[in-house]
């Protein structure tokens, strides 16, 4: 029996309620370093407003009061600042721990471009077939899978298509930015999530220029080459790095809640925010995606299906940055859940990492399966009921 699922039943029984997450501390700034951006609290803030009315207009139901524990208990356990945050897509219920405080998403923010490239796609302003010609100054920083057809210096077409499936199949940063510039740049992807009523999103800009500004520096087309801006980081003072990434920290420009990363992805999975065979498409390029294998994939039980995105950020004085996986987790009934898990700034290794997001797939499994054998209890009772009415 799986340690997360025999807690969730003990939970089970022993609490008939429990009160939702308390408030987030308010923002404090506490000097440089590693203390100061280990100290930074998330912020209560919607980077995209969105309209006025919620995306669909349905009564809040709370999430089951046990699953709610368990999610509570996971995150506390990590012992640093966990965001989790997990949603019935049809059913429409939340569970979550921090799940409305800030978190640095680094590649997760690649869905809410693909989504933009997407809705572009539905208006007939892009087309996945079209092609557009890359350059020595469509570069990025890390990783860019698509920069070593550009040593040569000698352009290649690609098409939209291709560039998606670079972006989130293999999170390619090259792809991505080249993304953004096909839509119009971030204010346009800025829009897109406004205009779909989705709250709690942002992007901030290109991987180079977001990237750049958190070690410290700003964007040359030098630094397209990764080890002349790697040399470039390494050259700052420390403190210069250390108060880039405070800042970073304190305010991430591409920030986002957990819970507005599940509203987002289960309107998704209910093809509320694009078209069906967008829809379709942007889920299956997810489905294919080749990060994070030991992160909430590794706890995918037989039978279910995981459609993700991960995010991972730099290292800086012995701690990892922006370290996230989030997607939709199918069961083999077809029932799915929105998924979302984010750390902040952590000093715990990448065991204890992968642990929190397996922990939080498999507490998924407990629920559903533990609901599922609960409903047919039920039917049988009533079924009997039935029968010994009718004698």
């Amino acid at each position: 029996m799986r340690r997360s699922a025999s807690r969730f039943r003990k939970i089970a029984r022993a609490a008939p309620s429990l009160a939702a997450f308390g408030a987030v501390l308010a923002l404090a700034g506490f000097g440089g370093g590693w203390w100061g951006a280990r100290h930074a609290d998330g912020q209560k803030i919607a980077y995209t407003k969105g309209r006025s009315e919620p995306l669909k207009e349905a009564p809040v139901r709370p999430a089951p009061p046990a699953f709610q524990a368990e999610v509570e208990h996971l995150s506390k356990a990590y012992g640093e600042p966990a965001g989790i945050a997990v949603s019935e897509v049809a059913q429409g219920w939340t569970a979550h721990a921090l799940g409305d405080e800030t978190f640095p998403q680094q590649s997760v923010s690649k869905l809410w471009v693909a989504l933009t490239v997407m809705q572009a796609v539905d208006d007939q302003r892009l087309s996945l077939g079209q092609t557009v010609v890359m350059g020595p100054e469509d570069r990025s920083v890390f990783y860019q899978p698509l920069a070593s057809r550009l040593r040569a210096s000698r352009p290649f077409e690609i098409t939209i298509g291709d560039l998606l499936r670079h972006a989130l199949i293999e999170s390619d940063n090259a792809a991505n930015d080249r993304l953004i510039r096909e839509v119009g740049g971030p204010g346009v992807v800025a829009r897109t999530i406004a205009s779909k009523g989705l709250r709690g999103l942002a992007v901030g800009g290109t991987e180079r220029d977001v990237q750049t500004k958190t070690a410290g520096l700003q964007w040359k087309p030098d630094y397209g080459t990764t080890w002349i801006f790697k040399q470039a980081r390494a050259a700052l003072p420390e403190d210069v790095r250390d108060q880039a990434l405070t800042t970073y920290l304190t305010n991430p420009p591409d920030g986002a809640t957990p819970d507005g990363i599940v509203t987002a992805l289960a309107a998704l999975k209910r093809g509320e925010l694009l078209s069906r065979a967008s829809t379709d498409f942007m889920l299956g390029l997810m489905g294919e995606a080749r990060t994070g294998r030991l992160r909430l994939k590794a706890a995918v039980a037989p039978g279910w299906t995981l459609a993700h995105k991960t995010g991972t950020g730099p290292d800086w004085r012995g701690a990892s940055v922006g370290i996230n996986d989030v997607g939709l987790l199918t069961a083999p009934d077809g029932r799915t859940f929105a998924v979302a898990v984010m750390i902040r700034q952590t000093r715990q290794g990448a065991a204890a990492r992968h642990r929190l997001m397996q922990g939080v797939a498999r507490a998924v499994e407990a629920y559903w399966r533990d609901s599922g054998q609960a409903a047919a209890r039920q039917q049988q009772a009533q079924a009997r009921a039935a029968t010994q009415a009718g004698l």
